[in-house]
């Protein structure tokens, strides 16, 4: 893969990863984003409808619609905000909870196959990496250079 770029890797890596969790999820009739989800919701406190999108890196009508179609399967709820009378906070049901738990087991597994086959030191170099895309991107530190744009 040295010849690659880095972003084909991170993509076609993501790919086979979401890939591979949709496969997993289809067995029980849903799906990864479903999933991400049910692990993103405080299962005691709930988490407020708005907080979401940004903790999962969702766009507000895809969260909308993973949502829909979760309060239909009975996983959550949406309850009124205590604090604020204006927003939301969605709770996971029971069925959602025991969801929740299955989806938290399947990542943890991934997880703990992937450390089985790749060194701490490997793996601390992937997340260093990662990290560093991240903050760049965040900081607007490769397209928003002047030396880099093309005339």
């Amino acid at each position: 893969m040295k010849d690659k770029t880095i972003d084909y890797v991170l993509r076609t890596t993501w790919l086979a990863v979401n890939k591979m969790y949709n496969e997993e999820a289809s067995q029980f009739d849903t799906t990864m984003a479903t999933g991400f989800a049910l692990l993103s919701i405080d299962p005691e406190k709930g988490t407020p409808s708005t907080s979401l999108g940004p903790k999962m890196g969702m766009e507000a009508t895809s969260l909308s619609r993973t949502l829909k179609t979760m309060e239909e399967k009975g996983l959550i709820i949406r309850k009124p905000n205590p604090e604020d009378g204006r927003g939301v906070l969605i709770h996971l049901t029971q069925f959602g909870i025991e969801k929740r738990d299955y989806s938290k087991e399947k990542v943890l597994m991934f997880n703990e196959t992937i450390k089985d086959n790749v060194s701490e030191e490997e793996l601390m170099h992937f997340y260093k990496v990662a990290e560093i895309i991240n903050n760049m991107i965040s900081n607007k530190q490769i397209y928003n250079q002047k030396e880099h744009s093309l005339k």
